[in-house]
């Protein structure tokens, strides 16, 4: 059954698709949300909204898609496996189909470690593969994980993230083809910053001919400046910074950083477009949401498509 997502009409059209994304509040400030989304309107197709991202806790992905929704943007739900059994996730899921919500992201989700409650206990009821396929059983046969039939079945467009980076490096394709097998419709990959790396996975992608059987959209994160570079390097997992980026940023004044970050995203882009397979960019300016215009803008990815 096809979906109704914007996001999906863009892709199958054969055009480069932009999504961004909204990280929510750390309390019940409703307005911040509908900030960050003004600033994104007109410029992506779609606006992920993190689910209590490195394991901190946040306004409700649900909540503030709605207000992502309400502004006129089409917000990609996203949700972890960490914080919900299955009852809790399908309940969200039509919980958001019922408030035009059609897109979403299954993700597993950092481990509470990460965050300031670390005594929190995970769920992981289901994997993020699991989920995938729950969510395509809900929109494809309308039927719940448990068998019964849904009176209304959410028709989501599915996606999934997928990190070309991670060690051991040679699974990674492996563990794409599997959430194929699960019936996920895109992907959304880590941050770019090896290029050379993520062409050689992309390389073993078209290989399988799984380019072909899912959207690929390449992670997209500005750097701010070379501390920041610095950090993501030797403190992020599953990051792969090349020291020439960080070199790069680091001889420059701290004043002119952000701009040479910016130069360095835009470049990223313009190679990324050549590669066979990437269908569209998922631009993670972190709090730097007002940056995310220009980018799309000097990056040639503006106008958007009208569907």
């Amino acid at each position: 059954m096809k979906t109704e997502s914007v996001l999906e009409k863009i892709l199958a059209s054969g055009q480069l698709a932009v999504t961004s994304e909204c990280g929510p509040p750390r309390g019940a400030l409703p307005n911040k949300v509908r900030e960050k989304a003004k600033l994104l309107r007109g410029c992506v197709d779609g606006v992920n909204v993190t689910d209590n991202q490195t394991a901190m806790v946040r306004m409700s992905s649900l909540a503030a898609c709605i207000l992502v929704r309400q502004e006129g943007l089409h917000p990609i739900l996203q949700m972890v496996t960490r914080d919900r059994n299955r009852l809790a996730m399908q309940s969200d899921i039509l919980g958001a189909y019922s408030h035009e919500i059609d897109t979403m992201l299954c993700l597993s989700g950092d481990h509470p470690h990460f965050g300031d409650h670390k005594m929190a206990a995970s769920v992981h009821d289901i994997d993020s593969i699991q989920m995938i396929d729950m969510v395509r059983t809900m929109r494809d046969q309308g039927k719940f994980q448990g068998g019964e039939a849904i009176d209304g079945p959410p028709k989501m467009f599915i996606g999934a993230a997928a990190n070309p980076f991670a060690d051991p490096f040679e699974l990674r394709v492996a563990r794409l083809a599997k959430k194929v097998k699960a019936g996920v419709d895109f992907i959304q990959t880590q941050c770019i910053y090896n290029v050379d790396k993520f062409e050689k996975w992309m390389e073993g992608v078209r290989e399988r001919g799984l380019h072909k059987q899912v959207h690929i959209l390449a992670g997209i994160t500005p750097m701010k400046s070379a501390g920041m570079a610095k950090y993501m390097k030797n403190k992020v997992p599953g990051m792969d910074v090349p020291d020439d980026i960080v070199k790069r940023l680091a001889a420059l004044p701290k004043e002119k950083q952000s701009e040479e970050g910016i130069k360095i995203c835009i470049e990223t882009i313009e190679r990324l477009k050549k590669v066979e397979g990437v269908r569209g960019f998922h631009i993670m300016a972190i709090e730097w949401e007002h940056k995310v215009r220009e980018i799309v803008e000097r990056a040639g990815l503006l106008p958007r498509p009208q569907v």
